[in-house]
């Protein structure tokens, strides 16, 4: 019996990233990230946190319409700056110039396939979206998945940063529980990636992607966040994401199950999302 001892190979030598962060319980992007220190004034923060208020309100608003408001109703304000935070938090201008953000230039761009079709059904349509929210000091970064027929919010994470990494996995946790026939989104870089939409295409799902600075192809999850806004983040000053987290998952529980919407005939996103009525 040959008694000399076997080498073993580390598992991380045969193991994915994501088996491994499967394994661990951690979220992939949190491996991935690697934090910049990229220190903002109190004025640039405070000019973020101005134009998050202001676009919640008025989403059509692009960059020069923002500008003007600002230095009407605040303070003077240059394009170049609202430029500078549209891009900082993923907003999309109705009039983007030729310095506004643009889809990655090697990402394909899919064609809006919902205008003039009647949503009938949960799981036709499914959509997503990012947006800002705003912290004590510094920000965050919120995506979640609804369902447009019943409102129904599938999944949702944060982040620290805008890669793809967190709507991707996002958007695998909601596929591997359900699906749907076609997934609407804008032209934004997270969405157009290919790992992204090859998810999508595994899963033979239809890709829509809003018109270029038409915020309206994507109203149910632009209410979304105003409800989230208002009602949860702008409630209170966030101490840290482990908090704002806590608050989130309050929030989405009680706008699923326990509150009834007036747009769903008075019952809850979950009662129409799983085909229950009121006895």
């Amino acid at each position: 019996m040959d008694e000399r001892r076997q080498w073993v190979e580390p598992a991380h030598l045969f193991l994915s990233v994501r088996q491994q962060a499967d394994i661990l319980g951690l979220q992939r992007s949190g491996i991935y990230y690697k934090p910049r220190q990229e220190a903002l004034s109190e004025g640039q923060l405070g000019l973020l946190r101005l134009i998050d208020e202001i676009y919640t309100k008025y989403p059509y608003m692009g960059t020069r319409q923002m500008s003007d408001y600002i230095s009407m109703h605040h303070y003077p304000c240059k394009r170049h700056e609202t430029r500078w935070a549209y891009e900082r938090l993923g907003l999309h201008s109705a009039a983007p110039g030729p310095h506004t953000s643009k889809p990655h230039p090697e990402h394909k761009i899919y064609p809006y396939l919902l205008r003039d079709v009647d949503i009938v059904r949960p799981c036709q349509v499914f959509s997503t979206d990012i947006t800002y929210l705003r912290m004590q000091k510094g920000f965050v970064y919120l995506t979640a998945i609804i369902d447009w027929y019943s409102r129904f919010v599938l999944d949702w994470q944060l982040s620290i940063s805008m890669e793809a990494d967190f709507c991707i996995e996002t958007l695998e946790r909601v596929l591997t529980r359900s699906r749907c026939d076609i997934f609407n989104t804008d032209q934004g870089a997270q969405f157009t990636s290919k790992g992204f939409t090859d998810v999508l295409i595994a899963h033979q799902i239809d890709i829509s992607m809003d018109g270029k600075g038409r915020w309206v192809d994507n109203v149910f999850v632009e209410r979304l966040w105003r409800s989230v806004k208002y009602e949860c983040v702008y409630l209170q000053e966030w101490a840290s994401v482990a908090v704002l987290r806590n608050a989130l998952s309050e929030y989405f529980h009680l706008y699923n199950y326990e509150r009834p919407h007036q747009a769903l005939g008075k019952l809850t996103p979950f009662m129409v999302h799983s085909g229950e009525t009121l006895h």
